[in-house]
């Protein structure tokens, strides 16, 4: 098993991603650390899990950022120790620049950004005291390639990306790792709470979500991966992988793709 008795704290455990991945994870092993807001959804991922009596429900909300010290103490004293953090939670978008109002805005990066770096930097120095564990943060394609109807969504993965990519250099000789997987399209519900310019939700399954990848192939691919010590883990369908080779070799090719693909 790649993880036996590994603690690792999965955010956004309640669905998608975030569900597959614990039971990925449980599968190969691990102690698992169930975080999101809704405790009577994450006890049922809980159940379904290998091993249900070695994993802990931490019912938490990542814009709550004053409760993330107590919280990673608390996990710390229950454990001994966290090995890996998934900063998986998050909410997508789905609307243009000119129809987004700025509060809008303002709620995704408080939960695809600034959630993710205060868990981070609240978790850090336990695993610097102790010269191990591995920051692990989900951001997506559009944190690589930034595509319409996700402006600010796609500036918060680009943020993430840059913010774990600075802390991989400054805690190269430390002993901790960082990770940033970038999912493409995997099949989830996560269009269904979408938001929209005006904060409400899309309550819609996009047809690019509803052909992709599924969540339980995707989080055989990401454990594998980290199991491999991989910090920068690209996962989708050959579409996505393209525009990403795309990107790096022709921002013209990739910005008139980007006026004509179909991304809902």
């Amino acid at each position: 098993m790649l993880f036996n008795q590994k603690v690792v704290w999965i955010t956004g455990a309640s669905s998608g991603i975030g569900e597959a991945l614990a039971y990925e994870f449980a599968r190969q092993g691990a102690r698992l650390v169930l975080s999101a807001r809704r405790a009577e959804v994450l006890e049922q991922v809980k159940a379904k899990c290998k091993n249900p009596q070695q994993h802990l429900v931490l019912p938490m909300d990542m814009t709550n950022i004053s409760s993330l010290k107590e919280l990673v103490l608390y996990v710390e004293s229950q454990f001994g120790a966290v090995d890996l953090l998934i900063n998986n939670a998050g909410v997508s978008q789905r609307s243009l620049v000119k129809d987004t109002l700025l509060d809008v805005d303002r709620a995704l990066m408080e939960v695809d950004y600034f959630g993710p770096v205060a868990l981070t930097k609240a978790l850090l120095p336990y695993m610097l005291a102790r010269q191990d564990g591995r920051l692990v943060a989900v951001s997506s394609i559009a944190g690589l390639v930034a595509t319409p109807m996700r402006s600010t969504y796609a500036a918060a993965k680009h943020a993430l990306r840059a913010f774990y990519d600075a802390m991989r250099a400054e805690v190269h000789n430390s002993g901790v790792r960082v990770s940033v997987v970038y999912p493409g399209f995997v099949k989830t519900a996560i269009s269904l709470s979408a938001l929209v310019g005006d904060g409400s939700t899309q309550n819609k399954m996009d047809d690019a979500l509803d052909n992709g990848m599924s969540a339980e192939k995707f989080a055989q691919q990401v454990v594998l991966a980290l199991a491999k010590g991989h910090d920068h883990i690209v996962i989708g369908g050959i579409k996505e992988r393209f525009v990403v080779y795309v990107d790096r070799v022709s921002p013209v090719l990739r910005q008139w793709l980007m006026r004509h693909v179909k991304v809902v």
